[in-house]
């Protein structure tokens, strides 16, 4: 039971920060995708680098226990879902976390927006049989970097837990190289 609780306060405090920032906002999101406001895609970035660096080095450290973990499969599925997940961002405004955290600041859209994803992984779960029997679910686990002992490749021949940490402090320096508008577009941003 503790563990409901703890989850649906971290949950509860994400969405909270989530609106903070303007994510619920799907116009903020839309100013994103169109690269004319990089505020939200600089806390992104930070939050994803921040993340990466903190988790990596724990786990080099001891610190982190990384046995609930799991490498997913690649396949081709997950490409097309990807370009799904993408383009219905950009068409919606949300993706499916700022979609709920946007709903239960009380968005009608944002309601609607999260009924239709649960149609759609219904959709896909009475659909799954088709998806497996064409070859979409067929793949391999991989990295980017080596895990020892693992039982699966990495594409780069460096230890995976040295390439997060070095893909983390990537994504700190170019939300800290990011513009908040980017060049050009500042008087077009400010008329908005």
């Amino acid at each position: 039971m503790s563990t409901i609780i703890l989850a649906i306060v971290i949950g509860a405090g994400f969405g909270a920060v989530l609106d903070r920032i303007g994510a619920t906002n799907p116009n903020w999101i839309g100013k994103m995708l169109s690269l004319k406001h990089l505020h939200l895609m600089k806390t992104i970035l930070l939050a994803i680098g921040t993340g990466s660096v903190l988790m990596f080095a724990g786990q080099m450290a001891g610190l982190v226990d990384v046995g609930h973990m799991d490498v997913k499969t690649a396949y081709t599925g997950v490409f097309i879902g990807g370009l799904m997940l993408g383009a219905g961002w950009a068409a919606a405004g949300y993706c499916p976390g700022t979609g709920v955290a946007a709903a239960a600041t009380g968005r009608r859209d944002a309601l609607f927006f999260v009924a239709g994803g649960l149609l759609g992984a219904a959709a896909y779960m009475v659909t799954y049989p088709a998806w497996e029997a064409w070859g979409l679910l067929d793949g391999a686990k991989l990295t980017l970097g080596t895990v020892p002992d693992a039982g699966y490749d990495g594409l780069i021949a460096l230890r995976g837990d040295v390439l997060g940490i070095l893909l983390g402090l990537g994504f700190i320096a170019v939300a800290f190289a990011l513009p908040e508008r980017p060049l050009g577009r500042a008087a077009s941003v400010a008329a908005e």
